[in-house]
């Protein structure tokens, strides 16, 4: 055997292990990047309502904060304040949907609710990826306005 093909052999499996650790990093990379979190927030109004609501009170507001975490147990941490409403707050909800648009609930965040409620919920992929892109709102029901009172979209900032 010439020494060029004894190099080669003792070369072999140094390159494979080389190549594995290669490998085990790229795929750590990976899993790092897709592991991401957003400041997410929310003004919440009557006029962002759809359907509109009836005898909301001009003062009636909302707030919603939090930090979404992508990956693969992605998260919502969530707070959500409010005043003014005509009544008391019997649920609140984030819906997927678009500005003007109505949707399912895909958390359910408080009810009864108080203003300066909080909380944490685990969320699939598709839910994450709304908010992300903006196509998801939160709103605040009340016993006048069953359909919801104030509501407001949505927005993700890396």
């Amino acid at each position: 055997m010439s020494a060029r093909s004894m190099r080669a052999r003792r070369l072999g499996p140094v390159a494979a292990g080389l190549a594995v650790l290669a490998l085990g990093v790229g795929v750590a990379t990976a899993a790092a990047r897709s592991h991401e979190a957003y400041t997410v927030s929310a003004t919440l109004a009557a006029k962002n309502e759809v359907p509109r609501p009836t005898g909301v009170p001009a003062r009636a507001r909302g707030a919603f904060t939090g930090t979404l975490t992508t990956g693969a147990k992605a998260t919502l941490r969530w707070k959500l304040t409010f005043s003014g409403l005509s009544g008391a707050a019997t649920q609140a909800h984030v819906h997927m949907g678009r500005p003007g648009t109505s949707g399912n609930v895909v958390i359910p965040l408080c009810g009864p609710c108080r203003s300066g409620a909080s909380g944490t919920a685990r969320i699939t992929s598709s839910v994450a990826d709304a908010i992300e892109s903006g196509k998801a709102y939160v709103n605040v029901h009340t016993a006048k306005n069953g359909a919801g009172e104030i509501r407001g979209q949505i927005a993700a900032r890396g």
